[in-house]
């Protein structure tokens, strides 16, 4: 078995067998900014380097999976401020949807907005019951990010990921398996061991025939995520501008319903 740890500690990665797995510690929501998809996109990056690995596990410590962004440390926009032109932490994004090898993840508790994002990156979802995925942008006043616009709509449908955008309702563990978001869904005891034993069912086939493979299947996700992700930051700049953001974002963080004026 071999260790290594990215960025602040944030990201630990054991590797046995064939199979890594990385793992966010950051308890008990694992937040993320953008030195954490960076950390992420480090560790991926030399998994793919690395001949002994063949498949990797992503997983989080804590209470839940990433609960995405933490907008009560985020600040809007100053008020006449030029809009950016690029997301560095879409950037990083990017780069995870380039990793080579399979990705399967572990998922319990909140996979919330962008963290909703991370987890449809992987190739394959192992979730409790107590999985929790929303993709919350309009309750917070802005636009979808982190791809899913574009990879959403690849695994469950446009019609139930327009569902899902357009509410901004909460998909459980069990209606994720039946919409085919969720690959298995198992016992929180056994989230990990199932994940791996996923992983490791993968490692155990002919490396360079499975990298092949994969490629082949997302051929070209990785530069469609980059023009999505364009096209998501350009709205979400625009948004976050808005009055309605600003309450949606108290809403959120109240727990009610927005009141919102559509300005």
């Amino acid at each position: 078995m071999t260790e290594s740890r990215y960025g602040d500690l944030s990201i630990a990665v054991d590797e046995t067998d064939h199979v890594a797995l990385a793992e966010i510690h950051r308890p008990p929501h694992n937040f993320f900014d953008h030195q954490l998809i960076k950390d992420l996109a480090d560790a991926f990056g030399a998994l793919d380097e690395d001949v002994r690995c063949r498949a990797i596990v992503l997983a989080a410590e804590g209470k839940s999976f990433c609960a995405g962004a933490d907008f009560s440390k985020r600040q809007a926009p100053a008020q006449g401020a030029a809009p950016a032109t690029e997301n560095p932490l879409y950037s990083e994004a990017v780069r995870l949807f380039r990793c080579k090898k399979p990705v399967v993840a572990a998922i319990q508790g909140a996979a919330i907005g962008g963290g909703f994002g991370l987890a449809v990156a992987a190739d394959f979802r192992v979730v409790t019951a107590d999985a929790r995925f929303a993709a919350n942008f309009v309750k917070l006043g802005i636009h979808p990010g982190f791809g899913l616009t574009y990879t959403l709509p690849r695994i469950i449908g446009v019609q139930k990921a327009s569902l899902m955008f357009y509410t901004g309702r909460r998909v459980t563990g069990e209606e994720a398996l039946a919409w085919g978001l969720a690959d298995l869904l198992v016992a929180p005891e056994k989230l990990r061991a199932s994940a791996r034993a996923l992983a490791a069912e993968i490692a155990e086939n002919a490396p360079l025939a499975v990298v092949s493979t994969r490629a082949t299947i997302r051929a070209g996700v990785a530069d469609a995520v980059k023009l999505q992700t364009d096209i998501e930051f350009r709205e979400q700049s625009r948004l976050m501008r808005t009055e309605d953001h600003r309450e949606g974002v108290k809403a959120v963080s109240e727990r009610r319903p927005g009141r919102f004026q559509n300005r």
